[in-house]
């Protein structure tokens, strides 16, 4: 069943972001056929690797209402109180982050943490930082959403570029009610996803943790302080 689950999750289909980078290192294999050898070996290496990195599983949220889920793939690297991204205006109360690093080997495709509606996303500019650390949630490139649950009470998710990640992909839109565990965006090539909770609620995760979007739990709204 492991290596079914394995198998699964390998061949998975590509997210649509990835369509463009699989034509191409389709061309490049094709014209090596004709051209040159060397040139094929380099589209076939260049076509695996983009059809592993965009793979896009399906994922099973867990039932139970109130849970807030990892909005990434990838390995806890912080777990710590901060200031959500101004950009957001929820205020200058620090409140729980859990920062999720995603490395080229990760499913890139991010998901909604909670039910609720989007009420504000706000794109900033920055520098293209280790997303490891933890420097890169204040300056890198990033790419911020307000998630505003049923309530009232406010969550932020924050796509963050990395070293290599150059492209923040975001499908929601300010006003769309959104359900846990759905896709959101991608980010090409490497990246970060921040998560910020509501305040007074704590996470349950630790850093070092391995997450899997959409279904690992990383907070109970319902628990008490």
């Amino acid at each position: 069943m492991a290596l079914i689950a394995s198998l699964r999750l390998v061949l998975a289909p590509p997210h649509p972001a990835g369509r463009p980078f699989i034509a191409g290192g389709v061309v490049a294999l094709v014209a090596g056929l004709v051209l040159t050898h060397w040139l094929a070996w380099l589209g076939l290496i260049f076509t695996l690797f983009c059809l592993y990195f965009f793979r896009d599983p399906e994922r099973v949220p867990p039932g139970r209402p109130g849970l807030v889920l990892a909005p990434a793939d990838g390995r806890v690297v912080a777990v710590s109180p901060a200031t959500p991204p101004s950009e957001l205006g929820l205020g200058p109360a620090p409140r729980w982050r859990v920062a999720i690093f995603l490395s080229v080997l990760d499913v890139h495709v991010n998901r909604i943490p909670v039910d609720g509606t989007v009420t504000r996303i706000a794109y900033r500019h920055g520098k293209f930082l280790n997303a490891s650390l933890d420097k890169a949630s204040v300056d890198n490139e990033r790419n911020a959403l307000a998630i505003r649950l049923a309530d009232g009470r406010e969550i932020a998710v924050v796509q963050i570029a990395g070293l290599i990640a150059r492209r923040i992909l975001c499908h929601v839109r300010e006003g769309d009610a959104v359900q846990a565990g759905a896709r959101f965006g991608i980010i090409r090539f490497g990246s970060r996803t921040d998560l910020y909770l509501p305040e007074g609620i704590k996470p349950l995760v630790a850093a070092g943790q391995l997450m899997i979007g959409g279904e690992t739990v990383i907070a109970d709204l319902a628990a008490p302080a």
